[in-house]
């Protein structure tokens, strides 16, 4: 190595100390309050279906009842009390909801063993629409997968990953979303064992979501094949089902909250999820 070969060498390692040290003495004293002014400044999607009685749901679960008991006015619910308050019954898996290891998997986590952290994750959107107008019965393949890494590089670990198939459009038309033949077989899509696989084993992704009533697509679920859905909860990952308005959201760059109340030892619950985007 010459002198001349040597100087400019150290010229170039101080240029670079001195150019790089601002940017880390920034990061390092950027508090929660600056991290919240960056994210109140984006857009928010709400990726969730307000639920009500006959809303589209699994073909085994009855309907949501709803009763006022208590009314602003005289006359409404048992009675006048100056405020509202009504009683819910449904099942857990009612609207957009969250499902739970133990949905499927005695000994698996509950709804409230679901660490927060697990709620506030990178969003990826892998989108089939395309697909699923020419079949409505497609399911994910690896193709789409590694498309979708191809033009947006490795989906990072962690992450949510939501299948958009624009299904939720057919939302809240229970016969449109089961689109059931005259054999009464539904034909709806869904996800793959291979994709998942992928995704869980391989990518090592926190939770995922779709927007149809199951994770199996309609012709497996028709003969009461739910292989996919015990596939994810048994590896102890929970998911989000019945998602909407996906197509408002990038496939790559946003965040999503997947958040859920805390029934102890609850077998799911309806979410709130929205995303946020870059």
């Amino acid at each position: 190595m010459t002198v001349s070969t040597f100087l400019r060498q150290c010229l170039l390692a101080a240029w670079l100390s001195l150019a790089l040290a601002p940017r880390c003495w920034a990061a390092d004293e950027m508090t929660l309050q600056d991290a919240w002014r960056v994210i109140a400044s984006k857009r928010f999607v709400d990726l969730t279906h307000a639920f009500a009685p006959g809303i589209p749901h699994w073909k085994g679960f009855p309907d949501e009842g709803r009763e006022t008991l208590y009314g602003y006015e005289p006359g409404q619910g048992s009675a006048g009390s100056g405020f509202f308050a009504e009683t819910f019954t449904h099942v857990g898996q009612w609207g957009t909801h969250v499902d739970p290891p133990a949905h499927f998997v005695k000994g698996l986590r509950t709804v409230d063993a679901i660490d927060v952290k697990e709620m506030l994750l990178p969003l990826v959107v892998i989108d089939v629409t395309a697909k699923v107008a020419a079949n409505p019965d497609y399911a994910v393949t690896m193709d789409d997968v590694l498309a979708w890494e191809a033009h947006h590089g490795v989906i990072p670990q962690g992450a949510f990953v939501a299948l958009r198939t624009d299904w939720s459009s057919r939302w809240p038309d229970q016969a449109a979303m089961q689109n059931k033949d005259k054999a009464g077989v539904a034909h709806y899509p869904g996800w793959s064992l291979e994709v998942l696989k992928y995704l869980y084993e391989e990518r090592r992704i926190t939770a995922s979501g779709h927007e149809t009533t199951d994770t199996d697509p309609g012709v497996a679920v028709s003969r009461d094949d739910y292989s996919l859905e015990a596939y994810i909860l048994g590896s102890n990952h929970y998911q989000i089902e019945l998602l909407a308005h996906l197509r408002d959201v990038p496939e790559s760059g946003a965040l999503v909250v997947a958040a859920f109340p805390k029934p102890k030892d609850g077998s799911g619950f309806p979410a709130r999820v929205f995303a946020i985007l870059p």
